[in-house]
């Protein structure tokens, strides 16, 4: 026997997922776990018993409520599940999937639209971080079409505004975990940093890459790979993470100079497949590093003068563009980080899961 659980399917940014009201799934973790495991067909590297699409970045889930916090609209909690692997990760954020949430609850009648434009505040329940989103609703209605363009995405969207209010530390116990903004692990100078994701950032150059590598070159190269997971788990003790080992974070990326105009050329590993672009949080991330003084970014990328900078982060498939505001009196605080994504939704229904796996059948 299967049962039916209500589901709205969702591209949002460069990543793609169901998403659920809290109430449509079991209140018990491990039976939650269980269910959204079969939703997306894990463990299977090609998930062709379910949604997931054989790749971490379409392997994501979102869960929305109505907000228990005064002053927030609506929390969310993102999951990171990954094809081959039995394991739902809510410890990290996704900046991808965050730019569904408004446009779903709005689908689904949890908020109202509030005229040509609804900004509403947003919760991640994984790290307890606040933004404001703002979303296109003219008619009163969720609008998917306008001129907004991201790289990774084919076509155009209506724009979506993302502005984050308190990022930094978000899994980590600091923006610095280690203390320092730069240190040497494992005989690589490295800029551990957590703006909203946790990330190690080094020079490409340091082992031994240009930086400009395909990512078919990137996922290919098992000796890289595995010099980049040593230097990662030798990382996640610095940063006061622990054994790593079989968690998401932290992300590793690496650095070049900028070659098609940007800031900074980036290759990010998430953390064991190369992202064929970056993820929302760890552009932000990778930003900030840039307008430190003295981290692995340093004689590397192009800085704008003055406060408020726009962050031009290079990828696989184009860049990324983050708008940071610095405190005058601090140069090394982040005041604001803010940025455009767009999202669609791409089905609305119901998906079947085994009925044993829910605790009510």
């Amino acid at each position: 026997m299967q049962s039916p659980i209500p589901c709205w399917f969702m591209r949002g940014g460069t990543s793609r997922g169901p998403f659920f009201l809290e109430s449509d799934l079991p209140t018990d973790t491990a039976a939650r776990d269980r269910v959204l495991l079969a939703v997306m067909g894990s463990p299977d590297k090609r998930q062709i018993d379910g949604l997931g699409g054989a790749h971490p970045l379409t392997s994501k889930v979102g869960i929305v409520r109505k907000s228990l916090t005064a002053g927030v609209d609506l929390d969310f909690l993102f999951a990171q599940l990954q094809p081959d692997k039995d394991t739902v990760d809510t410890t990290p954020n996704c900046g991808n999937m965050l730019a569904a949430v408004v446009p779903f609850a709005l689908e689904r009648g949890l908020v109202q639209a509030q005229g040509a434009e609804t900004t509403l505040r947003v919760l991640t329940l994984n790290t307890d971080m606040q933004c404001d989103i703002t979303v296109q609703t003219p008619d009163g209605r969720v609008s998917y079409d306008g001129e907004a363009q991201i790289d990774g995405v084919p076509g155009s969207s209506a724009p979506i505004k993302i502005n984050f209010l308190d990022t930094a530390g978000s899994v980590a116990a600091s923006l610095l975990p280690t203390g320092h903004v730069l240190d040497v692990i494992d005989g690589i100078a490295v800029t551990c940093i957590d703006n909203g994701m946790p990330l190690v950032i080094f020079q490409a150059a340091d082992v031994g890459c240009t930086g400009y590598e395909s990512v078919e070159a990137l996922n290919g190269d098992t000796e890289l790979k595995a010099r980049v997971e040593r230097l990662r788990i030798a990382c996640g003790h610095a940063m006061g993470l622990g054994d790593v080992s079989t968690k998401n974070y932290p992300k590793m990326t690496l650095i070049a100079p900028p070659r098609a105009g940007g800031s900074i050329c980036t290759r990010s590993f998430i953390p064991h497949v190369c992202h064929d672009a970056i993820g929302v949080l760890a552009a932000v991330t990778v930003g900030t590093a840039c307008v430190l003084d003295g981290s692995a970014t340093q004689g590397v990328a192009v800085v704008p003068p003055g406060t408020a900078k726009a962050i031009a982060v290079e990828h696989p498939t184009g860049e990324f563009s983050v708008e940071l505001e610095i405190d005058p009196a601090h140069p090394q605080n982040v005041l604001r980080a803010a940025l455009l994504r767009t999202a669609r939704l791409i089905m609305r229904g119901e998906v079947m899961v085994p009925s044993r796996l829910l605790p009510s059948q």
